[in-house]
């Protein structure tokens, strides 16, 4: 049957007067490449939700045209075409705004701090984007080992410590590499966390934590004056938890700033 002699049910009016502020798909698994530092491009597999907003009078979107406009992307998906692909979707589906969320594991290559053996770490990214704003959101998760300072201080014998995440989300017009991040908050821990280590890059990694004892509180104030001090970013969330390892809880601290407000207040 051809399908213009189908029925339309989505196009249907609807009475009861009530827009719809996102409605799509949510939980696509698609293959994307994103750019990448050191190689140029990287492929990976990422989990995509696609909305738009429905006005009152339509019964139902077309929820196949989001999968029509995310194929159009295969080439690539960055922060370059973000501002395309949610263009393509007002277009295509008659609406006034639109929203994109594209999360990803990306890799790195680390090299352990002492063996020198190399190996993949992966991070956990995602691309958000919103067709109302003239930014698009980019937010990293990247783990770190942390040692307690208290405890440090107080024992006669090492110190717990826990692995922390911190995650940082920000906003900026230019483009913003994965890596810089990454290595940013890397450096704002005890110590980074490798996918593979000897016995004598551990033995370095427990010794330099030990001299390096950080609190949660540390770590986003540290990761935050890092931001504040780049030209890239125009603001930024940071939140780190530590998975505490002599408690049944995790400890937990946020550090939000609009820089353009912050000039503001010091002008």
């Amino acid at each position: 049957m051809p399908r213009r002699s189908l029925k339309d049910i989505q196009s249907q009016p609807d009475d009861r007067n009530l827009p719809i502020n996102k409605v799509g798909v949510k939980d696509i698994t698609y293959p994307v490449v994103v750019l990448d530092r050191a190689d140029g491009l990287q492929h990976t597999v990422a989990r995509i939700n696609m909305y738009v907003d429905l006005p009152e009078h339509f019964r139902g979107t077309h929820m196949s045209r989001f999968v029509e406009v995310l194929n159009r992307y295969q080439g690539g998906i960055s922060t370059k075409n973000v501002r395309d692909i949610l263009e393509d979707l007002k277009k295509e589906l008659n609406a006034k705004t639109s929203h994109v969320n594209i999360e990803f594991p990306y890799f790195i290559t680390k090299v352990a701090p002492v063996s020198g053996e190399k190996s993949k770490m992966d991070y956990i990214c995602t691309l958000q984007g919103d067709s109302s704003v003239d930014y698009y959101t980019l937010q990293v998760k990247v783990p770190l080992l942390s040692v307690c300072p208290c405890s440090k201080e107080i024992s006669q014998y090492g110190a717990h410590n826990q692995r922390s995440v911190v995650s940082v989300s920000v906003r900026a017009r230019e483009i913003l590499w994965i890596e810089e991040l990454i290595e940013l908050v890397e450096e704002c821990g005890s110590s980074q966390i490798y996918a593979l280590l000897k016995r004598e890059d551990e033995k370095y990694i427990t010794e330099r934590s030990y001299e390096n004892p950080v609190f949660v509180e540390d770590i986003v104030r540290n990761v935050a004056i890092k931001l504040l001090a780049h030209p890239k970013v125009l603001w930024f969330i940071v939140e780190t938890e530590s998975m505490e390892s002599i408690h049944n809880h995790s400890a937990y601290a946020q550090i939000e700033i609009d820089k353009s407000k912050v000039k503001r207040s010091l002008a």
